[in-house]
């Protein structure tokens, strides 16, 4: 089999940036209450500006299958148009609808010819589980090419209109309106977004590409029970019961559609287990921190940087800080989409030669799973 090359790569971040000052102008306010975690996960999370698909009257300005699109059109240039495309993949945390796909709704959405699809579904690996379909189709010779995504819209799943009912129900019970932490805790780390990137079975003739040397994951759900999570209730056990099996009333009341973390077991597994499969992936390709030039981590919140360092530096494993490239202060955490971002940026900035790599990280806390690879610049 020969090799597989990210020849172009794109973006769409939706409307104008949103610095913190404006984030409940936006999101709105749960109770009619200003949100009392809000300024400590700002100050933990260091994000500084985000991008939201919604106007402040809490309006969408796009849908997710509108911004991958947008994304997809991107890559568009002078040696390939989106009528030469082969296979589409894409992943998102946030579809638009459960049925249909998400992809086929971005498929519909560009207007292209009949095509193989790809929707990967979870969360933040759902966009390098796209990107290794595609790249195993190229690697195959089943495609020539393939386009992979990674979206999200997220600012209207964190509206305060969705925690009405629970809100008034406390009011009710004469308790304050402020729903638990696992909750409040993801309105102010989420944004809205895509990225995209062209898989070809040969690099660009001008510029640079990215070949792809593998890809790499693993997931814990064996081991640790679900932390971050949607359409359903979690039990004290650590069980989860799904909406199906709630009344209407129930669902309301609960706000079991939003989405929410459960911090203490991320707290106590994210960094831990990426750390062990890290290991284990630099043992099976034989590297170390000094055999990349750049590191791109996934993170949802820079509260994790210091531990990162922390752990690495006990395993001796540790990444020097020249390496780290990442954009969360500026884009926000967009999930599924966050590596592409990272990589788009870093693909344009002028900073790549020919021969350096890039070793990617992007953790899943939903139930805890894992996405590495390395790419080097040709």
């Amino acid at each position: 089999m020969g090799n597989v090359y990210i020849t172009a790569l794109s973006k769409f971040l939706p409307n104008q940036a949103v610095p913190n000052s404006e984030l409940e102008d936006y999101l709105g306010y749960i109770g009619g209450i200003p949100s009392k975690s809000k300024s400590i996960i700002l100050r933990n999370n260091k994000i500084h500006t985000r991008y939201y698909a919604i106007n402040k009257d809490g309006s969408s300005t796009h849908s997710n299958a509108e911004l991958t699109a947008e994304a997809i059109r991107g890559l568009a240039n002078g040696n390939f148009q989106l009528a030469d495309m082969e296979v589409l993949a894409g992943g998102t945390t946030s579809p638009d609808q459960m049925i249909p796909s998400h992809i086929s709704m971005v498929q519909g959405e560009l207007g292209i010819k009949p095509i193989e699809i790809l929707s990967a579904a979870g969360s933040c690996n759902a966009g390098m589980q796209a990107l290794k379909y595609g790249y195993l189709s190229v690697l195959s010779g089943n495609s020539k090419n393939a386009v992979c995504s990674g979206s999200e819209k997220l600012s209207t799943w964190m509206h305060a209109r969705n925690f009405k009912k629970e809100a008034d129900r406390l009011v009710e019970l004469e308790e304050n309106p402020i729903v638990g932490f696992e909750k409040d805790f993801l309105r102010w780390m989420l944004s809205d977004g895509a990225g995209a990137a062209l898989l070809e079975n040969k690099p660009n003739a001008k510029g640079l590409s990215l070949q792809i040397d593998w890809i790499e994951f693993k997931s814990y759900a064996n081991e640790l029970k679900t932390c971050m999570y949607a359409g359903s209730d979690k039990l004290e056990d650590g069980n989860t019961v799904p909406w199906r099996d709630l009344s209407p009333d129930e669902q309301a009341e609960k706000s079991i559609f939003s989405l929410k973390q459960d911090v203490k077991i991320l707290g106590e597994n994210i960094i831990e287990k990426g750390n062990e499969f890290m290991l284990e992936v630099m043992e099976k390709h034989q590297f170390g921190p000094s055999d990349f030039d750049y590191f791109l981590p996934h993170l949802s919140s820079e509260y994790f940087r210091s531990r990162i360092v922390e752990i690495t530096r006990k395993t001796n494993i540790e990444i020097a800080v020249e390496k780290w490239f990442t954009n969360l202060d500026r884009v926000g955490n967009v999930g599924a989409a966050s590596i592409y971002l990272m990589l788009e940026e870093l693909f344009h900035s002028g900073r790549l030669k020919k021969g350096e790599k890039l070793f990617l990280m992007v953790p899943e806390s939903a139930r805890f799973s894992y996405a590495f690879s390395m790419l080097t610049v040709v």
